[in-house]
């Protein structure tokens, strides 16, 4: 197999997204994917992921999206229409729709009743305590009807490194929102509505594994309140944005890229999320992942691909078997058990 080599940063510097720089001793992604044998490419669209915005009522310390409640970029409705036709011209079975906190967004409901009625899979990266925006008072109730599938971030069961990562006070409001939750069958067995919770480590380390952790969390997070869901998702910290800054100002950011490049595990590489999805920015631009999408690696040839600039189908046809954009931030993906948007991608 040939190796894929755009994107990929020069051997010894990342290139952060303020176009600073931090010395490396790792090989590019492309050039260790060389040494793979693998040429990374798109298998399908299976999922279509809509970034709707960067307003958010958090501003964790983790965020890639470098989200926050000062954030202005929205998606619009045209634009939201305009993924929509996309998604039907994919024929994806499944809407991923994240942010920021994507509730916010006006066109959120508008998206999830359109792609339910199309019978699609439809989940919310949602981050619990947006429950309790004004404005959001029927949230909980809305999502359950249309049986949206919930990914909640609780970065740990226990309050300390919740609030260490996420902000004075976002503990309490999670588990009142988990409770609310469940009180409307979400992450009960049987009632078909799926409630899974994310995991990112507070510091520079690879999560642990993801099976332990999960029943560690089920196991704490019964005991303390009877609070249920149905999976763990452990993911990586990816330095990018707001972690990345923060690991750059405590001199960690050249030893954490090490660490995940030291990990690298090539088992990882066929359940990448982006050999299955395409991530769509809030103003509409496509790209291979949220990630991709954060630091600005955009598709096309010279010129961007955007929904609205040609047929939906033929963007799809655009899209399809299309080499995947890479960088050494890819190396959050594939380190020790893998992550994605799913969780860890080997046992």
């Amino acid at each position: 197999m040939t190796s894929f080599g755009n994107g990929g940063p020069r051997l010894g510097e990342q290139t952060l997204d303020d176009g600073s720089k931090a010395g490396l001793s790792v090989l590019p992604f492309a050039v260790r994917l060389q040494r793979e044998g693998v040429h990374l490419t798109r298998a399908g669209i299976e999922t279509v992921q809509i970034n709707v915005g960067k307003l958010c009522n958090q501003a964790c310390i983790h965020c890639h999206v470098d989200a926050g409640p000062k954030r202005s970029e929205m998606m619009d409705r045209r634009t939201a229409e305009l993924a929509l036709e996309f998604v039907r011209a994919a024929d994806a079975p499944t809407v991923d729709i994240t942010g920021g906190a994507p509730e916010l967004n006006p066109s959120f409901r508008f998206l999830v009743e359109e792609a339910r009625r199309d019978g699609r899979r439809v989940m919310d990266r949602c981050n619990l305590t947006v429950l309790f925006e004004s404005g959001q008072e029927d949230l909980a109730e809305f999502l359950a009807a249309r049986a949206v599938e919930i990914v909640a971030s609780l970065p740990c069961y226990l309050p300390e490194n919740v609030e260490k990562q996420r902000g004075r006070g976002v503990y309490d409001k999670s588990i009142d929102a988990l409770r609310r939750l469940n009180a409307l069958g979400y992450g009960r067995d049987g009632s078909g509505l799926l409630l899974h919770l994310v995991y990112n480590p507070v510091g520079a380390h690879l999560p642990p594994p993801q099976g332990k952790l999960e029943a560690e969390y089920k196991r704490e997070l019964a005991a303390r309140f009877g609070i249920q869901f149905n999976r763990l998702y452990t993911i990586t910290n990816m330095p990018i944005a707001r972690f990345a800054h923060r690991l750059q100002r405590e001199g960690k950011f050249a030893t954490y890229l090490e660490l995940l490049a030291t990990a690298f595990n090539p088992a990882t590489l066929d359940g990448l999320m982006c050999r299955h999805l395409v991530s769509i920015s809030w103003d509409g631009f496509v790209y291979d992942c949220d990630f991709n999408q954060m630091l600005g690696l955009r598709l096309g040839n010279g010129q961007p691909l955007r929904l609205g600039a040609q047929p939906a189908a033929r963007l799809v046809q655009l899209l399809a078997r299309r080499s995947i954009r890479v960088g050494v931030h890819c190396y959050g993906c594939t380190a020790g058990a893998g992550s994605s948007c799913g969780g860890s991608l080997t046992v």
